[in-house]
């Protein structure tokens, strides 16, 4: 694994996509404690004025970290990772991933961190949304950099909360998906150029990651497949199994015996993002509603598709927040 293969990326993207990468520069001029919370309010406010682009949050944030790389108050603070709902109202979480896959395509999106930046801060269906971004890393998620941002939001510190939603980008329609694995599988490489342990033949689980093989998501799925418009959102129940391979499950006893080689989201941090959230639900408690979305995959940066994505999103949340609080 090479430490700086992400930053060693930047210059790359400053040549092939300069008005992206060196959007936010300006914002080094800003006192060190105040980069994280102004490049993340900056990227907010340029995606509700209609410049729907996660990227170059992602290319200024790598740029400051270049210069002070154990700076992790800014690598936090520029994620959205400060959740604070208004007291006395329903809440909603969000969270996308980075950019990936910028070794075939530097100039790669996510429509799953530009609909974090959309609709953080915004209100739907009378709940408040509140978002954050993760990064696409093993080694950040062996260290916990899911529990450190979840665990005060699911254990109430930061407010009232109805639903939390984990998005990430990958397929050819929304898919919800159903029976996270415990396991990782995938081949591909994170952005550190950084390969899972486990394998398809021999699927091994994250460090220090103990529970169920499967869990199920806690999402009211009727509603939110419902929601309208131009991709359809599947219950996706499908998961792989070294002992039956691949099946479209049931329920959770029908896999109670099987070992995990993918769960409904697959083998990589997106199904990982779904099991160690549903996981953490469970050791803390709490009734609110909780699962994961992958949005359908885009090639680059597609503008119109990104901005059709996030207002299905925002109905697809909106479905989901109107189920839980109906009488």
């Amino acid at each position: 694994m090479n430490p700086d293969a992400e930053a060693a990326r930047l210059v790359r993207a400053k040549a092939a996509i300069p008005s992206v990468a060196g959007r936010y520069d300006d914002v080094l001029d800003a006192p060190p404690a105040e980069r994280g919370p102004r490049l993340w309010s900056r990227a907010v406010a340029d995606a509700h004025a209609g410049d729907l682009d996660d990227r170059p949050l992602y290319w200024a944030r790598l740029g400051m970290l270049a210069a002070n790389p154990r700076d992790t108050a800014l690598e936090r603070r520029s994620r959205g990772f400060q959740v604070e709902f208004p007291a006395g109202e329903p809440g909603v979480l969000l969270t996308g991933f980075d950019p990936f896959h910028l070794d075939q395509d530097i100039r790669q999106s996510n429509p799953s961190g530009v609909a974090a930046l959309a609709l953080h801060g915004t209100r739907i269906a009378g709940a408040n949304v509140r978002s954050a971004i993760l990064p696409v890393r093993y080694a950040d998620f062996d260290r916990g950099i899911v529990e450190q941002l979840l665990t005060p939001v699911f254990a109430g510190a930061c407010g009232p909360l109805t639903l939390a939603l984990t998005i990430s980008m990958g397929r050819d329609r929304f898919d919800l998906e159903r029976f996270p694995g415990r396991r990782r599988s995938s081949t591909k490489p994170d952005n550190q150029r950084q390969l899972a342990d486990g394998t398809e033949q021999c699927p091994l689980p994250p460090r220090r990651l103990e529970g169920p093989e499967f869990l199920e998501f806690s999402l009211p799925v009727e509603a939110m497949a419902a929601a309208p418009g131009p991709w359809p959102v599947r219950d996706n129940r499908r998961v792989e199994t070294l002992e039956r391979g691949a099946i479209s499950a049931a329920g959770l006893t029908e896999l109670a015996s099987c070992t995990a080689v993918a769960g409904s989201g697959g083998g990589f941090l997106s199904n990982e993002v779904s099991y160690r959230s549903l996981l953490l639900r469970a050791r803390l408690g709490g009734d609110f509603a909780l699962g994961h979305l992958h949005t359908p995959a885009v090639t680059g940066h597609d503008a119109a598709a990104q901005k059709d994505m996030v207002a299905q999103i925002r109905r697809i949340v909106a479905a989901a927040v109107g189920a839980l609080h109906a009488p």
